[in-house]
């Protein structure tokens, strides 16, 4: 039994807001995890191709 209170639309404020919050929340925990060096990029963007201490691999068929 409703009270009168609450309306769909309030609802659905409350949810976007809360989806807002959660997103913010997450984007925070990415900054902070990455200024604490906690975050790597594995690869280099150029070809994708592993790096070993930074250099890449030289594929060799002979």
């Amino acid at each position: 039994m409703r009270t009168g209170g609450e309306t769909d639309i309030n609802h659905a404020k409350a949810s976007a807001a809360m989806t807002v919050l959660l997103l913010l929340l997450f984007l925070l925990l990415l900054v902070v995890a990455s200024a604490a060096g906690l975050t790597t990029d594995t690869r280099d963007s150029a070809d994708w191709k592993p790096t070993d201490d930074g250099r890449r691999w030289r594929s060799r068929t002979c």
